[in-house]
């Protein structure tokens, strides 16, 4: 689990530069997955060996200058709730406006850290202005300038010292299946557990997670034992009614990050949003297994074909990702609800099963002297040997001559191939050319 730190202010600041400067240093390298700015609003940082998570709040204002100090307001005390450290950003050019007093007046009364950063200070002249930020009545600031990245190591040094030390994970003996069932707001993600656990809920424990929000419970239900992470639909903290997306996403990503498998629940009668899209890609990205549940199908008008027209509408949805099982359940009428379960189990399955480096072989190299990788600029790539990382999630890693020439569409190819013949059904898989 990581720490959450939340990047609040008043539109125009430059959060969403700082914010990029700060996720950068890794999507640069390690993100070439298609898909990532879907949900630029989120990302993982580090400095100095610490690793983070990082939202973006007001990116997701929608309207332009008519931003009301309220909407503001409710995504500030959203964030003073999720994060675990606050950076509030101003804007050295306009000075203190009443917007900023707004924010500093909820920030006066947190006892989480608070770090203000005074952006656009990149000449002398200006380190003089900031001097009126003392007024927030805040402290110490940090002037920084999120164009250039000047003085931004001095607020990082400082974020990560203020950072809660998080508790080691404990390795069990035979660690259950966490499973957490993400979704929209309203896609009967509350019904689906409470049909789960039955109203005789078989709580055996409740370990307290790492955060308030994400709590480990133990269920035994149909013969599967499993840790569902209670997450943010079951217990509601006061309605959100407009930001509805940024309220779910900031939900989701304590339960994403803390699950093995993300059951996505998508409301049949709306079909499959933008929303449920960012949830998804945000399972994705963090490489955890997924099952699709389109629920309430006991309420929309059917014919013979309406499950497969709306199965391949998802899919291509999802693509490139396409094999993730999806299931037609109601969990009012609780139908299929056993299935899920089953299908969750195995998808949980799936990412931890290991492919011995010999039999890889045998399969792979012949499929790969088949089709080889085409060549480019007359160069032929060999692969000659590959095998499976020894990492929680599936990675394998195929040795080359030239990998650098090796482009994606080839990847996809034998990402295809390597799912017609194992199973790796709701799994993300990475592959790496190295050299050999």
């Amino acid at each position: 689990m990581n720490n959450i730190v939340a990047i609040v202010g008043r539109p125009n600041v430059g959060k969403s530069t700082f914010f990029n400067r700060l996720i950068q240093r890794r999507d640069a390298i390690v993100d070439s997955v298609s898909g990532v700015t879907r949900d630029r609003n989120y990302g993982k940082s580090e400095w100095n060996g610490k690793e983070f998570s990082v939202i973006d709040t007001g990116g997701y204002i929608k309207g332009s200058d008519d931003i009301f100090e309220g909407e503001i307001r409710r995504q500030v005390e959203l964030a003073i709730d999720e994060a675990d450290a606050i950076i509030f950003m101003v804007d050295v050019e306009e000075g203190i406006t009443p917007m900023d007093d707004e924010v500093a007046k909820l920030l006066r009364k947190v006892t989480k850290p608070v770090l203000l950063a005074v952006n656009k200070v990149d000449n002398a002249m200006r380190e003089k202005d900031a001097f009126e930020f003392y007024n927030l009545g805040l402290g110490e600031y940090y002037t920084i300038a999120g164009m250039n990245g000047s003085g931004t190591g001095e607020l990082l040094d400082a974020l990560v010292e203020l950072l809660p030390e998080l508790p080691d994970a404990v390795e069990e003996e035979n660690p259950l299946p966490r499973f957490a069932v993400v979704g929209r707001p309203n896609a009967g993600k509350s019904s689906f557990i409470n049909a789960l656990i039955g109203e005789d809920r078989f709580v055996v424990t409740d370990i307290a997670g790492t955060t308030r929000d994400a709590i480990d419970t133990k269920y035994n239900r149909f013969g599967f034992e499993f840790n569902l992470v209670d997450t943010a639909g079951i217990r509601r903290k006061a309605k959100v009614k407009e930001d509805l997306e940024f309220y779910s996403v900031m939900r989701s990503i304590r339960a994403i990050e803390h699950s093995d498998v993300c059951i996505l629940m998508i409301d049949a009668t709306r079909g499959f949003e933008g929303q449920d899209q960012s949830i998804f890609w945000l399972a994705e990205k963090n490489r955890k297994g997924i099952v699709i549940l389109v629920n309430k199908w006991d309420l929309v008008e059917k014919d013979t074909m309406s499950t497969r027209d709306y199965e391949a509408r998802i899919r291509q949805e999802i693509a490139p990702f396409t094999d993730v099982p999806i299931l037609f359940v109601s969990a009012l009428t609780k139908q299929r609800l056993l299935k899920a379960l089953e299908t969750a189990v195995e998808v949980y399955e799936n990412r931890k099963q290991r492919i011995a480096t010999s039999k890889f072989n045998e399969l792979m190299l012949p499929i790969i002297e088949h089709t080889p990788p085409p060549a480019l600029k007359g160069k032929y790539i060999k692969i000659k040997y590959c095998m499976q990382l020894p990492t929680p999630t599936p990675q394998f890693v195929f040795f080359a001559n030239l990998p650098q020439y090796v482009k994606d569409p080839y990847k996809r190819f034998i990402e295809n191939k390597l799912r017609e013949n194992y199973n790796f059904s709701g799994v993300p898989i990475d592959i790496y050319f190295r050299q050999k």
